[in-house]
């Protein structure tokens, strides 16, 4: 049977999902990059549908939340740390993942910050098989660890309303990207444990957009990722390493 799922992936994360929301631990890069890939996000969904970018009010209607009405596919949600800031602007967040703990975690947590976020132990194609359908959907540091990249791809295209917009943030599979984001992280200053990564499954932008094309979705913007002096990430021109893509049905 054709699954999205690996494995070896899930078995890596749910060694580590009691420790999705310590800010010092193994996923303390996850939580640098939050600010940048929420900012990133909000900006896709306004050339989509009628917010303001910086998570405010819309204009038609500033008494409630920016992403109210809005629903909401978080997918490889992990414990969560993407859709807690969708559902405190107000959208209706579905968050999925296949590593169990992880969700267990998410839950948790949503719990102790008053959140009302649907999470679930699935794969996206189940999910899809389901006939559910979402305005936005993201997949944020997760295609580059499934197993069957084109069912990942079809499946987001299969729940994605007509007017929706999918957004992803990966890893190229370039010569930077693989001193950096595996040999540098893992290995030498060890901010992630060694053996997240599989720079195999790292993905290039044009594989990217020619895989979501295949399925009529055009990922029409494109923006790279670094390091920010100081601290956190910053947007930058260059798509060698960290970038993000997004788009819709063309």
């Amino acid at each position: 049977m054709m699954t999205t799922a690996d494995q070896t992936e899930i078995d890596n994360f749910a060694a580590l999902s009691d420790q999705w929301w310590d800010q010092r631990g193994p996923m303390a890069p996850l939580h640098a990059f939050t600010p940048i890939r929420v900012d990133y996000i909000l900006r896709a969904i306004g050339r989509f549908f009628p917010i303001n970018a910086g998570g405010q009010p819309s204009k038609q209607s500033a008494t409630r939340p920016s992403l109210a009405g809005l629903r909401i596919l978080d997918i490889g949600c992990g414990g969560g740390l993407l859709a807690e800031p969708m559902a405190r602007l107000g959208a209706n967040v579905t968050g999925i993942d296949v590593t169990a703990p992880a969700i267990h975690a998410a839950k948790a947590h949503a719990q102790t910050m008053q959140l009302d976020i649907d999470y679930r132990v699935i794969t996206a194609e189940d999910l899809a098989a389901t006939g559910a359908k979402f305005d936005v959907i993201y997949a944020s540091e997760v295609i580059e660890h499934v197993a069957d990249r084109p069912l990942f791809i079809t499946a987001i295209a299969e729940m994605l309303n007509p007017d929706g917009v999918v957004i992803v943030t990966t890893i190229n599979r370039s010569l930077p990207a693989l001193l950096f984001a595996k040999i540098a992280l893992e290995y030498i200053v060890r901010l992630v444990p060694a053996g997240t990564h599989d720079p195999r499954k790292f993905v290039k932008p044009a594989e990217l957009r020619a895989e979501f094309a295949a399925a009529g979705i055009l990922l029409d913007d494109m923006t790279g990722f670094a390091p920010r002096p100081g601290g956190g990430f910053m947007p930058v021109g260059s798509l060698a390493v960290n970038y993000a893509a997004s788009g819709g049905f063309r």
